[in-house]
């Protein structure tokens, strides 16, 4: 389980196979997380059609169920979210590629580090 998971969906296809997955968790960034916003934080499929739609789909309406009232995710700036759009999530905020995790007061190896622009969407109960 990833840290601050809160909750998991599946997609699974007619003959049960499991087709694609979605981790759904507190928001990474720490002034997204005020008790009331969850994150996408991971979204898997193996390309089946319309699977990423339905897991965004079914995670916002869980996560309303839960009583929060924001989901979050991100892209990379190059993604068309095609799937975000077509169930009600929209770009809020255009974030740059990050020179790196290394601060004086917390130092960080950059090394393998590889950053891209990326693409804030949101979408509210």
């Amino acid at each position: 389980m990833v840290v601050g998971a809160k909750f998991c969906v599946g997609a699974a296809d007619d003959d049960d196979v499991l087709r694609a997955v979605a981790i759904v968790g507190r928001p990474v960034a720490r002034n997204y997380d005020d008790g009331q916003t969850l994150e996408v934080v991971r979204v898997a499929s193996d390309g089946a059609k319309n699977a990423c739609s339905m897991l965004y789909a079914a995670a916002a309406r869980a996560t309303f169920a839960m009583g929060f009232r924001r989901l979050i995710t991100y892209t990379t700036a190059s993604e068309r979210g095609s799937s975000l759009r077509a169930v009600g999530f929209h770009v809020i905020a255009q974030r740059p590629a990050r020179k790196g995790w290394d601060t004086p007061s917390r130092p960080r190896d950059n090394h393998p580090y590889r950053s891209v622009a990326r693409q804030l969407w949101e979408t509210v109960a």
